[in-house]
């Protein structure tokens, strides 16, 4: 499977989608999310959180670039946007968070294309209509090939 569409008609169809991926997530995954704002990269981060056990309101960490949450597993949820160059990337020292032992969320990932990891799982989302908001899963490596075959055979009424 070189990659896999869905379509969401509500913040809560998205939420549930992160649902079944942090169901799904192991120890050292990377998922990358990239569209604009609106598109609902922060509701998927929270369905991801619910799906590795977490209860707590996970939040956009725009202002202070990365927020840790534990459940099952720890989450680090990252956000990009307020970074202009690679090079602002690359001084944050992001390796623990990205080759650690929890699940790694990376939203505004198209800001850090050259320092992070080529293995990851990049989601990317359009808004279609107010509600309605098109995610393509795109696998890059054995590890997120199966984590999205799973995906695809879990019922969650989105799929296209």
């Amino acid at each position: 499977m070189k990659s896999l569409e869905m379509v969401s008609g509500s913040a809560g169809q998205t939420r549930n989608i992160g649902i079944k991926l942090g169901k799904l997530a192991a120890a050292g995954d990377i998922i990358l999310l990239v569209g604009p704002l609106g598109a609902g990269k922060t509701c998927l981060t929270q369905g991801i959180a619910r799906g590795l056990g977490i209860h707590e309101y996970t939040a956009s960490p725009s202002f202070v670039l990365v927020r840790e949450y534990q459940g099952k597993l720890p989450l680090y949820h990252i956000d990009l946007y307020r970074l202009d160059k690679i090079e602002e990337v690359t001084q944050l020292g992001l390796d623990d968070y990205l080759y650690g032992n929890g699940v790694c969320v990376v939203e505004w990932a198209d800001k850090g294309w050259g320092v992070l990891p080529e293995e990851h799982l990049l989601i990317e989302m359009q808004i279609v209509s107010p509600l309605k908001r098109r995610l393509s899963f795109v696998p890059r490596g054995t590890r997120y090939l199966k984590m999205l075959s799973k995906l695809k055979s879990v019922p969650h009424g989105a799929r296209k």
